[in-house]
């Protein structure tokens, strides 16, 4: 059963403040857009996250320099009062609502054991640079700075808890970011509330799953590893063996789709590339309007300024295995590899990747441009795909989920030490 536990959190008193300091994650943009992002910002976390954009322009974004800066800032934010630690251990309600739609998660600390252990489960490999330059972060500031995007199997008590206060109490935060997308936040005071929360995780909730964080997720389990043994007096207490995430429930999750453009057709023409698709699709001529996937195993592609409609044929696909019936795994075996030669996705040049929420307009442009020679849109994976993978330990192929919207950093902070 899942260990999520309530925690201290450092955080801002002041509405006003929230909403500056509220950012989008380190690791969805570059250091010229968290340099614009920030412009007039003095609040942002994106000073303590990515503080290389209170450096000389070119400093090395790894370098002490920066990881220094980041200590300064963050130390500054504390010293100013715009981050505040709460004195008791508590859980925390976060909202997000896009298009209509809100979903609501529980704010708490995960055990680093249970990563280890396999209770928190993952469907997508990590890469060990990415994960040691969080680590390192993590080490500067012995603090979880941004949280992460877990999922659990719903529990009807747990929806009721959360229904109640949001209905009956005040939100700490309230704000529409500069996306459009609306974020809330609310403190649960109540000590048997908390108490209650922990205690069905324990006996409810048999396994979380990682929806967005796989990285973050790895980094902070190998930091509470280093820092147990560090630690002679160990008592598995600290806290440094839990990391903080935002756990939300499986039925309020919406993953979106996440395609695919690629840059030639590995001197292929047109007539030939439509030919070689029939052997595993039926392929249907569309026309110059926008096509989006209506179902499991049918694909749109864009190709010399027209749309057609794919259709897996029954061969092209296995509904006994959980990896073999994604259409990633469709589009990658026979038409990337198969046809297009990109065996590799992770390190291929020739392929990129577009998250759904820019639209299938973004893969119309990049195509009509040059920039690329076909698109591809897929039909978006359902959570219960996410989490029958999880279960049985099978690994997604790269860039098949998207979830939106992202998580705003600096509504909570858990500091480690």
């Amino acid at each position: 059963m899942a260990i999520v536990k309530p925690f201290k959190g450092l955080r801002t008193p002041n509405q006003k403040v929230c909403e500056e300091l509220a950012c989008l994650p380190y690791d969805v943009m570059n250091s010229e857009e968290a340099i614009q992002m920030a412009n007039g910002k003095e609040q942002s976390l994106l000073r303590v996250t990515r503080a290389e954009i209170d450096c000389p322009q070119g400093t090395d974004v790894h370098s002490k320099l920066v990881y220094n800066k980041s200590v300064e800032n963050f130390n500054m934010f504390q010293d100013k009062g715009w981050l505040v630690q709460d004195d008791e251990a508590k859980f925390y309600i976060y909202a997000q609502t896009m298009d209509g739609r809100t979903q609501y998660g529980i704010v708490g600390c995960a055990a680093c054991e249970d990563y280890i252990n396999g209770i928190i489960k993952k469907h997508e490999l990590t890469r060990p640079d990415k994960e040691e330059d969080r680590m390192i972060l993590t080490r500067y500031v012995d603090a979880n700075l941004e949280p992460v995007f877990f999922a659990y199997r719903a529990v009807p008590e747990i929806d009721a808890i959360v229904d109640h206060i949001v209905k009956n109490q005040k939100a700490d935060y309230d704000f529409v970011a500069e996306d459009g997308f609306g974020h809330h936040f609310w403190s649960i005071n109540s000590q048997e509330t908390n108490q209650r929360l922990e205690e069905l995780f324990a006996t409810e909730v048999p396994a979380t799953y990682v929806a967005d964080g796989h990285h973050r997720t790895a980094a902070a389990a190998r930091i509470g590893a280093e820092y147990t043994g560090m630690n002679a007096n160990h008592t598995g207490d600290e806290d440094y063996n839990f990391f903080m995430a935002v756990h939300f429930p499986d039925h309020q999750l919406k993953i979106i789709d996440y395609n695919r453009v690629v840059k030639d057709l590995n001197g292929l023409t047109e007539a030939q590339l439509l030919e070689r698709l029939e052997a595993q699709f039926k392929v249907e001529k569309l026309g110059s309007e926008t096509y989006h996937p209506a179902k499991l195993h049918e694909f749109s592609m864009y190709l010399d300024g027209i749309w057609y409609r794919l259709t897996a044929k029954s061969s092209a696909y296995d509904d006994n295995d959980p990896i073999g019936i994604l259409d990633v795994t469709v589009l990658s075996n026979h038409i990337l590899a198969d046809i297009l030669d990109i065996q590799d996705l992770r390190t291929s040049t020739r392929i990129e990747f577009v998250g759904g929420i820019r639209g299938l307009d973004e893969l119309k442009k990049r195509v009509d441009k040059g920039e690329m020679k076909v698109a591809f849109a897929l039909y978006p994976v359902s959570m219960e795909q996410l989490l029958n993978i999880s279960d049985t330990g099978n690994i997604m192929p790269p860039k098949t989920t998207w979830f939106e919207p992202k998580l705003r950093s600096g509504l909570v902070i858990h500091k480690i030490k």
